[in-house]
């Protein structure tokens, strides 16, 4: 079938080079259209339900809105994890869904099941969706700076919220702009309890007249004359003078109280959950954008940026925009990176050919094969969705050497018929019919067997597409690329390079003997090969020997799941005690981020103390979350390596209570959303107590802290919050006509400070926070002597009807799946992840006991690799299989497709050696260069075989079929075919060195990938080059044996 495609193609050559000028502009088109990213998205499908509880504690939120959520929301369709947050006045619920689902459809359920809970919160817990984004969303973020001293923290907010914010949202692909630092301005009414309790003014009857003299109504219309007049009545608290004249009763002796006699009426800010500050040099408000699921980073960022530079000359005199990440940088230097590799590829791969071929338009029909070949993956890229990013590219660049090979054999294999027809027609030219005959004949010998060979590869990368969840998110798109560029490939082979060939191969073609290349390579090889032809044993016994040398360093090489990328950025999340203070937060975020900001290679700090304003940050006051930027690399001192820099970095930065964490951006905000865990290795531990948790995870953490390679170990304290407990005693508050609701709303509004409505200022809205004066509750004592009028008018104090004592408690709760859980942060350096992990696992098991009904499980990185471990270890052998298939139809001997299976073993030992030598770590991307080497590795050995089987039936069809003649023959296949099969090695290391001397972003990765192929294609050719003839000749001896006691005993018969 494939040789008849093959002389169609030519017969229809017009068709063809049609066909593929319209490929070319397609492909052109679709590459201009493939949005670029530097990553692939890698979170999961989630859903955000953030709910507002002010003023209440985290165990009221876990009671009353976390557990309710998470519960309801265990039945939700396609929820495979749902996560709960409940902190001071908030809940967080993250709902997580199996990987294809719809993430609109995932909302439109999660909508419908809150709204079957809804009933079940409180009537003051205010819950909404969070943004139509992922983790990774976090696209740009910005600072607002004032260089004219004239804008106060308030003020920079107030441009944030009112102004920048609604203006960035109307960009394309913004989902949100979260407000993060600064200070939010309220109306604060600090009511003088003494003056309330003189008046006999109940605290209930300030709040209500506050919301009656905050309001406006409409009168319908008027027709005056002519003319119709809308009638309004205005209302609305603009000033701290309306505040002031708001009645709140009249005396006996028909005295008017006003809210200005029992309170001070001022300006102020509002309780912060969230901090902001810029190198080291104070507070600033900022924003973060926060792009929707699934859209083009770099368009957006492109579009914010034009954006902001509009909007800055709308802002105060001396007040800058300040970026202070910006995602574009990573994308455009990874996509620069790799294309320039693919240009060194290309250019590398046209040398090989040329070298090779001494011929220059048959090298050309080569290279032209390989932009035809990747357009054409670019198109398929394009209409699936595909981003062009690191992986998606590397995909197309581990491939390049692979995609040309059979097109090198192809043209080696014409110049071989056209030789042997000049040979055979001396002092005649083939012209005509008679030379695309010859042409044809040639690419038709050995395109099936190509053919075939490209389609093994292309299956090779089967168990890629099985990985789940993010690992399955970060290698399908490379092996997409690959699977798609080796497709088309395959198909250029059997139609457009016969053709290619037939017009460009022309003129003087040199003879193989002409090239001194391939008269070296002759030289070297046939000797060697005659030596392994004499013990063909020896030479099997000799590879197996090897085989078993490469366990020694397979045994010492370390594993992890992914190496760092360079994203350019970094993190420094260190974490803190809990119950720290908005003050104390702000001040140490200042002075860390002052010693991060005296490294020189550092361009700016911007730290963010709790969360920003958005369900997409469910962190507590005590998590820092600090962006470093870095200057160009070119300005860094000499040998300074990102390493280097974070050494450096957590040497200066030495603050006493913090556990140093440093972690790329993108990397930690995917791992946050998968796991929950910012650090690369979680233990989460489960259960019903609190108490017992928190104990737990504190024995876990000292367990941790003396394996080694574990940098810092830190458990989330579970219990070191500072609760201020107010026991309300029903039967006192009856006493005094007074209910539970009644004495509630006193401590939530007057000791806590409740948000009791706004103020409308023009498209600026500003709480009213209704409180008492800091004097009155700044101790227990006064706490307790609290003045308290009741609605009948009397006087008492909060301790009539409570008592108040200081007690510990959750600082913050966690829950996953509906259970509560304490989590324990691990870092690891200078030692590889499994071994570490396994080690760590054997002292928690040594020396923490746990008790029945709680469970430990290890998350962040590790629980990725486990999970690819555990799922290629099932699917590798079943490709295999798929691939033996293959090999079983081209050559339809069981044995001879054993044997290439039989020498794949041989491909690995180059590949491990090269890790070792090289210090990698296995990771995923190594697998996923392993599995691609087998591929590779089997489309070589097709080679070989092919032209074993040829040279041994061209002496057949002449009946030599002594055992003289075998071994002329497999000397003539080997020896006399050494330049394509030479080539084909060639190409493909051509292919694969320009990723391994690379050194920009994106390289660390694709290198651990091209690393394994590398070592491998060394070993490969060698060992296949000796194993494949000697194992071959063994094969058919014990055939012609057989036949020979066969035929005497059919004889006789």
């Amino acid at each position: 079938m494939i040789a008849r495609l093959i002389r169609w193609s030519i017969t229809n050559r017009f068709l063809v080079l049609l066909a593929t000028l319209m490929l070319s502009a397609w492909g052109v088109y679709s590459v201009a259209r493939t949005p670029l990213d530097a990553l692939p998205d890698l979170s999961d499908v989630q859903v955000i339900i953030r709910t507002t509880y002010p003023g209440q504690a985290p165990r009221i939120v876990e009671n009353q809105v976390t557990y309710p959520l998470t519960t309801t929301m265990l039945s939700v369709p396609g929820a495979k994890t749902v996560r709960g947050y409940s902190f001071f006045g908030d809940s967080y619920v993250y709902v997580l869904f199996e990987d294809g689902t719809d993430l609109y459809w995932a909302r439109s359920r999660v909508l419908e099941y809150l709204n079957q809970v809804q009933s079940r919160l409180p009537a003051s817990a205010k819950a909404s969706l969070g943004p139509d984004a992922t983790g990774v969303g976090w696209i740009y973020q910005y600072a607002l700076v004032d260089r004219g001293g004239t804008q106060d923290a308030g003020q920079l907010r107030a441009l944030q919220d009112w102004f920048l914010k609604y203006e960035l949202k109307t960009v394309p692909n913004v989902a949100e702009v979260a407000s993060v630092g600064g200070m939010v301005r309220q109306y604060q009414v600090v009511l003088d309890p003494g003056k309330l309790a003189t008046y006999g003014i109940p605290h209930t009857q300030v709040v209500e007249a506050i919301q009656k003299a905050n309001q406006e109504a409409g009168g319908s219309v008027l027709e005056l004359g002519e003319a119709e007049y809308m009638v309004r009545a205005s209302g609305y608290l603009q000033s701290l003078d309306d505040f002031r004249q708001v009645p709140l009763m009249t005396t006996d002796a028909g005295v008017s109280v006003r809210l200005g006699n029992v309170a001070r009426i001022q300006m102020g800010p509002e309780m912060r959950r969230g901090i902001g500050e810029l190198d080291g040099e104070g507070e600033a408000a900022g924003g973060v954008i926060v792009m929707r699921s699934g859209k083009n980073a770099l368009e957006t960022i492109a579009a914010v940026k034009a954006k902001l530079k509009t909007l800055q000359a709308s802002l105060p005199k001396g007040v800058e925009i300040v970026p202070v990440y910006d995602r574009s940088t990573l994308i455009e230097r990874a996509v620069e990176n790799l294309s320039h590799k693919l240009l060194e590829e290309f250019a590398v791969v046209a040398v090989v050919c040329f070298v090779f071929l001494f011929h220059l338009r048959s090298a050309l029909v080569a290279i032209i094969s390989l932009p035809l070949g990747i357009l054409a993956a670019f198109i398929v890229m394009h209409y699936q969705g595909v981003n062009a990013n690191i992986m998606s590219l590397g995909g197309i660049a581990i491939a390049i050497g692979a995609m040309v090979d059979a097109a090198v054999v192809m043209i080696e294999n014409a110049h071989k018929h056209l030789e042997h027809w000049e040979q055979a027609h001396p002092d005649q030219s083939l012209e005509g019919a008679e030379r695309w005959k010859v042409i044809g004949d040639s690419a038709a010998e050995v395109g099936p067997a190509l053919f075939f060979s490209l389609l093994i590869i292309t299956l090779s990368f089967v168990p890629v597409f099985t990985l789940e969840a993010q690992e399955g998110r970060l290698f399908s798109p490379l092996a997409f690329t690959k699977t798609y560029a080796m497709a088309a490939a395959a198909g250029l082979s059997v139609t457009l390079i016969p053709v290619l060939m037939g017009y460009l191969i022309r003129g003087r073609i040199p003879s193989e003997q002409s090239n001194p290349l391939n008269r070296l390579l002759i030289a070297i090889y046939r000797p060697l090969l005659n030596a392994v032809l004499q013990g063909p044993k020896r030479t099997l016994a000799v590879a197996a020997v090897l085989l078993l040398l490469s366990l020694w360093p397979l045994q010492h090489i370390g594993g992890e799941f992914m190496p760092k990328l360079d994203e350019g950025d970094l993190l420094y999340m260190p974490t803190a005690l809990p119950g720290l203070s908005a003050g104390k937060a702000a001040e140490l975020l200042q002075q860390t981020d002052r010693l991060i900001k005296t490294v020189p290679e550092v361009a700016s700090v911007y730290g963010k103390a709790g969360r920003a304003e958005t369900a997409t940050d469910p962190a507590p006051m005590e998590m820092f979350e600090t962006t470093i930027q870095f200057k160009p690399k070119d300005q860094w001192r000499p040998g300074m390596t990102q390493d280097r820099l974070v050494e450096e970095l957590d040497r200066i930065v030495k603050v006493p209570g913090l556990a140093n964490i440093w972690v790329p951006p993108i990397r930690n905000r995917i791992d946050m959303l998968a796991t929950g865990i910012k650090s690369p290795v979680g233990v989460k531990v489960a259960g019903t107590d609190l108490a017992t948790i928190d104990r737990l995870t504190g024995e876990i953490e000292r367990a941790l802290k003396d394996v080694p390679g574990v940098s810092s170990a830190l458990a989330e304290r579970l219990t070191g919050g500072r609760y201020v407990d107010v026991n309300i005693r029903r039967d006192a508050a009856a006493r005094f006509g007074m209910n539970i609701a009644d004495v509630q709303s006193l401590i939530s509004s007057a000791v806590g400070g409740e948000n009791i409505g706004e103020t409308v200022e023009g498209l600026q809205r500003f709480p009213i926070n209704l409180r008492y004066p800091r004097e009155t509750r700044d101790s227990l004592e006064k706490l307790r002597t609290l003045p308290i009028v009741n609605e009948r008018g009397e006087r008492l104090v909060l301790s009539d009807v409570a008592d108040i004592r200081v007690t510990d408690g959750p600082p913050m709760l966690r829950s996953e799946n509906a259970r509560l859980s304490g989590w324990v942060y691990v870092d690891i350096r200078g030692r590889d992840l499994r071994s570490a992990v396994q080690d760590m696992q054997k002292a928690v098991s040594a020396k923490v006991k746990l008790p029945p009904g709680y469970s430990v499980s290890w998350s962040g990185q590790f629980e990725f690799l486990e999970r690819a471990t555990a799922k290629l270890k099932v699917v590798v052998p079943f490709t295999l299989l798929i691939i033996f298939v293959l090999l079983y139809l081209t050559f339809g001997a069981f044995d001879e497709a054993l044997l290439i299976m039989a020498t794949l073993p041989f491909a690995l030992v180059g590949g491990i050696w090269l890790l070792y030598l090289l210090s990698y770590n296995l990771s995923v991307a190594g697998a996923v260069g392993f599995i691609a080497l087998a591929g590779v590795s089997a489309e070589f050995g097709v080679i070989m075989l092919l032209y074993l089987k040829q040279a041994w039936g061209e002496r057949i069809d002449k009946g030599q079929v002594s055992v003289d003649d075998l071994l002329d023959a497999i000397r003539d296949g080997a020896v006399l075919r050494v330049r394509p099969k030479a080539m084909t090695v060639a190409v493909i290391l051509a292919g694969l060195l320009p990723i391994m001397w690379g050194t920009g972003t994106g390289s660390e990765v694709m290198q651990r990938i091209a690393a394994p192929m590398v070592g491998g294609m060394i070993t490969a050719p060698l060992l296949s080059m000796f194993v494949i003839p000697a194992a071959y000749l063994l094969i058919r001896r014990s055939k012609k044996a057989r036949h020979a006691t066969q035929a005497p005993h059919m004889k006789h018969a």
